[in-house]
């Protein structure tokens, strides 16, 4: 039992004796069975809804279009505050539940997207740049001179801007890239590091086992796999597989191309875009072939959709899947940022629920919903969307909310 808790029972017993003690005991073993403080009712648990077995509360508001997040070897949650340019740290000093300290730890990292921590150092991707963050003197900041850049000159000349860097089970540095367009018809990417994963050493070096190592355009032998839109984030699984989330294109109407909610990514393979696309709804089987999207025209480099690898799992168009976490075996959980100009049929913005079975996603199911006001609501004016997802050690699911500056706190409840 938690000391606070104790203290409170013990009081109450001197008070009101030991019937209203009992009565205070099982009111807080819940939350002592858990291990974990719920904090009371918020205006976040009123609002949103959240899957069985799990409770919601507001964890830290009032940030900059945060985004994703990581726990530090410290056990604190370090959010990378996009809209600052800076990387904070969100600490629970007295464990009830709340963050109740704000600290500023790395500034003037211009775009900043994504956190990964290996060992004690803090790799961040902005818009052109990952740079690694090493605390040398121990005082819990990164100053400058322990900012050191590992990748630089990433394209950035328009288009998708977020750029999100994790360390393979190889101890490879893997960094998605979206594209410089929403189709390519009338625009060009221009660089073959678009719309791709590239892979790099930890120093920034092009590793000799990439698969296009020995392009000619230099640029190109970053490249690890190409084909993919926009794969705002992605995980490895223990078995050193790597799912992306990917955000198809626009302008083929409400319900077309299906969302690739999770692309398993091979070295040296291509994901259709702009070419082709699943169109199969959820579970893609093994023999499915990507279909066209007849705007574009194929060329020399790519004649046919069957030089296209389908996704391993959809969903309906313009759901935006962004931030993707592994909650166990066999649950993934994904933030989908909702549509925004999907007009007769909005996509809600939520966290969604992959169940997976011997490998494969298979089904899905809300996790947390309620962002919206009405079902018709377009998710760029919604009370919020979900961005980042990370999850502690001890299960604790951390969301990140870069609309309207929120982190949720999710726990799982005793059974």
């Amino acid at each position: 039992m938690k000391r606070h808790t104790l203290l409170i029972v013990c009081i109450v017993l001197v008070v009101g004796g030991v019937g209203l003690a009992q009565t205070a005991y099982r009111l807080f073993l819940p939350i002592v069975q858990h291990g974990a403080l719920i904090p009371s009712d918020d205006e976040v648990s009123t609002r949103l809804q959240v899957a069985e077995g799990y409770a919601v509360r507001l964890y830290a508001h009032g940030l900059n279009r945060p985004r994703l997040m990581a726990i530090g070897p410290d056990g604190q949650l370090y959010v990378a505050e996009r809209g600052a340019n800076r990387v904070v740290r969100l600490s629970d000093s007295n464990g009830d539940g709340r963050s109740d300290e704000t600290t500023v730890v790395a500034v003037n990292l211009t775009g900043v997207h994504s956190l990964e921590w290996y060992g004690q150092d803090l790799y961040a991707a902005g818009n052109a740049t990952v740079w690694r963050l090493h605390d040398s003197d121990a005082d819990g900041v990164f100053d400058r001179s322990e900012t050191s850049v590992v990748v630089d000159g990433l394209p950035s000349d328009g288009g998708h801007s977020t750029r999100t860097a994790r360390i393979g089970l190889d101890g490879m540095l893997y960094i998605a890239v979206g594209s410089k367009c929403n189709i390519t018809v009338g625009c060009s990417e221009g660089d073959p590091r678009r719309a791709a994963i590239l892979r790099y050493t930890l120093e920034g070096h092009i590793p000799a086992d990439n698969p296009f190592v020995n392009d000619p355009d230099p640029r190109r032998r970053a490249v690890w796999a190409e084909g993919l839109r926009n794969s705002v984030d992605f995980i490895f699984l223990p078995d050193g597989r790597l799912w992306a989330t990917h955000n198809g294109s626009d302008g083929l109407g409400n319900d077309l191309p299906p969302e690739e909610v999770i692309i398993e990514v091979e070295a040296g393979k291509h994901y259709g875009w702009p070419y082709c696309y699943t169109a199969v709804i959820g579970s893609v089987p093994n023999d499915a072939r990507e279909v066209r999207d007849e705007r574009v025209p194929l060329d020399a480099s790519f004649s046919t959709c069957d030089l296209a690898t389908p996704a391993r799992f959809t969903d309906l168009a313009h759901y935006a899947p962004l931030g993707i976490a592994r909650l166990s075996d066999s649950e993934i959980l994904i933030a989908y940022h909702g549509s925004w100009n999907a007009d007769q049929t909005p996509r809600d913005c939520r966290v969604q629920r992959i169940q997976v079975s011997n490998g494969i996603p298979v089904s899905a199911d809300p996790f947390l919903t309620g962002f919206r006001d009405h079902p018709q609501q377009e998710c760029g004016r919604a009370w919020g969307r979900p961005a980042g997802i990370t999850i502690a050690a001890d299960g604790t699911i951390f969301v990140s909310d870069d609309h309207n500056g929120n982190i949720y706190r999710i726990v799982s409840l005793p059974r």
